[in-house]
């Protein structure tokens, strides 16, 4: 079983001692994102954890545990975002100078195959131009590239919660902008993937990307997998299967084009009920949940050894 922590909100960042104290209890207990009356557990024995991928835009509150849950027996890797976005659009995390130097940091206790780079969402509009982004990008390319083999792309999905302030880039746009990326990535020995987009880049060398992907955890893990495509994501992801035990509206980084918070009122709310101790994000479960196993077995091949 992978455990995905989380696409939903940021773990590494935020809840970092919740999450250490759940992999102690030994289960998580994950709510459905679309029926909160059922609930999923899903026990975390380091003999049915293949990895943990984390996901988060500030990893300095999870640096110190990073050793603990190594001890406690579970491998993982990281997806960093990393944008060169001004305050206004990403307005509560560090500065640009404690996100570099936490890069570097991550990197050198994890290894630069195991820390991916997320330049995403990609958008453009007045202040953030298509010549803004290719002079940022180098910027972080010349930065970064000693710290990281890996950057992950996407571009801006208008969502519901945030149309009105972001548009979809044109496949002109795309094109160009992803020409001059390939050249910027291509100087600085960085591998471009996309995540979950549906535009064929293959002519500027960039493909199509998997954030759970079976080349780095079998890499990670020095043996083979046996895992599927995740079929609960959308079409164009390439992800494997993984349970995610984060949960929606609980996020606190601010990011004015994020698709994780449906309303602050909400968001409130669930930062009210969290409790380091519980067994959910949220808090504890108001006892009338239905409450079922969402555990899945290790998908390691043991007859497959890698070196």
């Amino acid at each position: 079983m992978i455990i995905s922590a989380s696409r939903r909100t940021d773990i590494p960042a935020l809840y970092a001692q919740w999450f250490v104290n759940r992999l102690k209890e030994g289960y998580f207990l994950v709510p459905n994102p679309r029926n909160s009356t059922r609930i999923g557990r899903v026990d975390v024995s380091p003999d049915n954890v293949d990895c943990i991928v984390f996901w988060t835009k500030n990893p300095l509150p999870i640096l110190d545990k990073l050793d603990e849950i190594k001890e406690l027996g579970y491998s993982f890797y990281f997806h960093f975002t990393f944008n060169p976005y001004q305050e206004t659009i990403e307005n509560n995390l560090p500065t640009k100078k404690e996100l570099y130097e936490s890069f570097i940091t991550l990197s050198n206790k994890i290894g630069s195959n195991f820390l991916i780079w997320r330049y995403d969402p990609i958008f453009i509009d007045e202040k953030h131009s298509i010549e803004w982004h290719i002079k940022n990008f180098e910027y972080m390319c010349s930065k970064l590239h000693r710290y990281t083999k890996r950057c992950m792309i996407s571009f801006i999905d208008p969502y519901k919660n945030i149309k009105k302030n972001y548009r979809e880039m044109t496949i002109d746009e795309i094109k160009i902008l992803m020409e001059s990326f390939s050249k910027i990535a291509k100087k600085y020995e960085i591998s471009l993937y996309t995540c979950a987009e549906e535009i064929d880049l293959t002519d500027y060398n960039i493909l199509k990307g998997a954030c759970i992907d079976k080349d780095i955890v079998e890499n990670l893990l020095q043996c083979g997998i046996n895992a599927k495509k995740d079929v609960n994501q959308r079409k164009e992801c390439n992800c494997l299967e993984a349970v995610d035990i984060g949960a929606y509206d609980t996020c606190l980084n601010g990011c004015s084009y994020c698709y994780a918070i449906s309303s602050n009122k909400l968001l409130q709310k669930n930062i009210n009920n969290h409790d380091v101790n519980a067994p959910m994000l949220t808090g504890y479960p108001r006892g009338d949940e239905i409450i079922t196993n969402r555990t899945k077995e290790s998908y390691k091949d043991k007859q497959l050894k890698l070196f």
